[in-house]
This record gives C-alpha cells, structure tokens and sequence, in this order.
C-alpha cells in the first residue's frame, strides 16, 4: 500500500477565481471575506493544508491573511508564500513563529525567489540571495545563533525569543525549474513542487531532483500543483472546462498571463510549451487539459475527468514520487467541495510530517 500524500487546497489570494476565466467577477475577487471562506472551506472538507500564495500587483497581502486565518481554522495547515528580499530576515523569522503560535504550530513556509517590486536581479544572483536567506531563516528558527557573512545576508545574532510551537523550523516549499532554481532546492527546501506535467515528465523531474538533492546529501519530499475538474461523468467534467472558457477573450487572457512577475521564467516556458504541444481540445495527455493555461500564469492545466480517472491521475503521480499535492478549482469554493466529496475519500492523505530541521 502506497504512504499517505499531503493533499492541499489553494488560497487564492491573488485575484484569481472565476466562474469564466478572463471574466472579473466582484463577488470572486481576493479580499478577506472571500478567501476567509475558502480557507474555511477546505479546512471543513478535511484538506490536510492550504497555500497562501504571495503578490504585489494582485490580491491582498499573504502574510497579514495568514496571522488572520490563523485564529480562524482548526485543523488546516498554512502554507504561507514569502517572498525570499521583502523582509528583513531576522524580522522575518519573529513573523512566522509568532503566526506559527496563533495557528497552534500548523505553519508551514512556501519560499518564493522571484524580482521584488520595482527591482530586477538576475536568476543566478537571486537564487543565491534565496539560499542564503533559507539557511538563515532555518538557523533563526530553529533557535540557533545565525553567523552568516554572504553576499547578500551579513548577521551575527541571536535567534528571536518567540518559537515555533513544534520545535524547529517548519518544512519549506519551494519550486524553480531554472538550473539555479533547481540547484538552490536540492541543497536547501524541504518540499520541491513542480507544476502540471505528464507524469512521464513529472517523473523525470523527481529523478533529476533526487540527483541534486543527494549530491548534498539531503532527501526532498515532491509535490504537485495542479487545477482539478471533477465531476460524475467526464462528459459533465469536459463540458464544465468547456463552460470554464466560454466567455475568454484571447487578449484579455494574455494580459493577465503577463500580469505576474514571473513570466519569463522556466517554469512558464515550460507550460506554454505543455499547451503548445496539446491536441486540439487542450488535452497534453489523457485528463491533462491546458485550457486554464491560457488565462493564467504559473500552474496552466487542469486533471479533468470523472472521480475514478481524478482518482488514478493522481495516483499515477504518486507512482512516480510525488507525496503532495496542491489543488484548486473555479470557483474555488465550489470546486473544493466537489474535489473533497469525489476524491479526497479515495485517497489516503494527511499533512506532512514529521517537521525537518
């Protein structure tokens, strides 16, 4: 019997739920009443965790949200996206531990390498800007005294007072498929998310990860982050994806694709070349549809079909080592109560543990 996987939802906090893609709806936007209700939602459903996914030009802040839902949500774990240059470090670390209280120690940190607002750092200088200030955090958090003389971090401290309830810092996320980017996970994040793929593909980029990770000698956990269709025949689910494209305008789609600040990057090669290469109804592969690549940056395609092919897709993932998956839907909240009556029963799942130091 495979181990359990980490089956998460997503927060969107960044302004990106529809009932038709490329179709603003006010209801739908970020704020705090709405991705309240989705954070609530999946912990009602019994998802294991919750990314938080961070912006500037898009949605609302995912630090302030995450101290916030901390205090309205039991059992769900948060997966709050950092921005890796937004905060100074050692403020940074007194941040997440003191949110890692209010959550009552269900913290957990994505790590994002990416331009800050109005500046622009090479890939290769950034990523060991990231590296520098994962090992930092890591040391802070763990309660140890932080000496680093970096390129980009110069500390000699003490670690803050305040604690993460489970001692030590709490797993860090973190997906890049630059070289850079590759390089900085192997050597220092605890889960490696790759977006939507093949699962030939997805296989391939768990082996090569591997590779990198044991040539430091450390062992990585693997997640996916996929959109999901699901619903009680795949006739119904192909024609919600249908429905989910009605209404976009090709302009209008490309203007939020480049909304975001990483649109030049590997990883959004790699999904325009996904859709690119899908045949003509977007499907790359059987129940791997591309359509919600067309009007969104990052993850661009959805597992689409009825429970059990759901079911086997993401089983067929796990085949190939991935142990998390992140998942999300439009509207989010009615997408999380299909995907938690359809799925979630089917599948083994609990949050991932125990925390690495």
């Amino acid at each position: 019997m495979s181990a359990p996987v980490e089956i998460s939802w997503f927060g969107s906090l960044c302004d990106d739920d529809y009932e038709f893609l490329g179709v603003p709806n006010r209801e739908l936007q970020s704020s705090w009443n709405h991705c309240r209700a989705i954070a609530q939602t999946a912990d009602r459903n019994g998802f294991d965790n919750i990314l938080l996914p961070s912006g500037y030009q898009l949605g609302i802040d995912s630090t302030a949200f995450a101290s916030a839902i901390a205090t309205h949500t039991e059992q769900i774990n948060l997966l709050l996206a950092v921005r890796i240059g937004e905060m100074w470090l050692p403020q940074l670390a007194r941040q997440l531990a003191t949110i890692d209280q209010m959550a009552e120690g269900r913290l957990t940190i994505n790590i994002i390498s990416s331009d800050m607002p109005g500046q622009s750092l090479g890939s290769e200088p950034r990523y060991r800007r990231t590296v520098e200030f994962m090992h930092g955090l890591r040391s802070l958090l763990n309660g140890e005294r932080l000496e680093i003389d970096g390129e980009f971090a110069q500390f000699d401290l003490e670690p803050p007072r305040i604690a993460t309830v489970n001692p030590g810092c709490p797993p860090m996320y973190f997906g890049g498929f630059s070289e850079a980017a590759k390089q900085c996970a192997a050597e220092a994040a605890n889960v490696f998310l790759t977006w939507p793929d093949t699962v030939a593909s997805v296989g391939e980029t768990v082996a090569d990860m591997r590779r990198r990770a044991d040539a430091f000698g450390r062992e990585l956990t693997y997640g996916l982050r996929a959109h999901m269709i699901v619903r009680e025949t795949e006739a119904e689910a192909r024609a919600a994806a249908d429905r989910l494209l009605s209404k976009l305008d090709v302009d209008t789609g490309e203007q939020i694709r480049n909304k975001s600040l990483d649109t030049q990057s590997a990883g959004v090669s790699r999904q325009n070349e996904l859709r690119d290469g899908a045949n003509d109804d977007g499907y790359a592969e059987a129940n791997l549809w591309t359509g919600v690549g067309r009007a969104r940056s990052g993850a661009g395609a959805a597992i689409v079909g009825d429970p059990d092919q759901v079911v086997a897709k993401l089983k067929a993932y796990q085949e190939v080592g991935v142990e998390a998956f992140i998942l999300s839907g439009y509207t989010h909240i009615a997408e999380c109560d299909l995907v938690a009556e359809h799925v979630l029963p089917n599948i083994e799942h609990t949050a991932l543990r125990p925390r690495w130091n």
